[in-house]
């Protein structure tokens, strides 16, 4: 069974920035896309960005230029560094891998705060 770690959340000033980080254990097979998703209080969540096994990234509108996913297969990693952080930027960040067939797997999440 696939397990996510997430980790790199935390408090931060508008204008700051943190690097997301998610580790993948367990028997994977066929690996596809690997992302991150938010889900702030009282809102749907949402694909933040997400990045395929062929390097194909997709950000949301309101995060490009600003962040930037990257993965390391070999480590089973999926990161995300973002910057010029804004108050609308907190929410929980959750990581998720997507397989070629199954369900996709998902990280219990990890809080970002961006006071301003």
């Amino acid at each position: 069974q696939v397990q996510l770690v997430e980790s790199g959340g935390g408090l931060v000033q508008a204008g700051g920035s943190l690097r997301l980080s998610c580790a993948a254990s367990g028997t994977i097979f066929s690996i596809n896309a690997m992302g991150w998703y938010r889900q702030a209080p009282g809102k749907q969540r949402e694909l933040v960005a997400s990045v395929t096994s062929d390097g194909a990234t997709v950000y949301a509108d309101s995060v490009k230029g600003r962040f930037t996913i990257s993965r390391d297969d070999a480590k089973k990693t999926v990161a995300l560094q973002m910057n010029s952080l804004k108050p609308e930027d907190t929410a929980v960040y959750l990581c998720m891998v997507a397989y070629h067939y199954g369900p996709p797997t998902w990280g219990h999440g990890t809080q970002v705060t961006v006071s301003s």
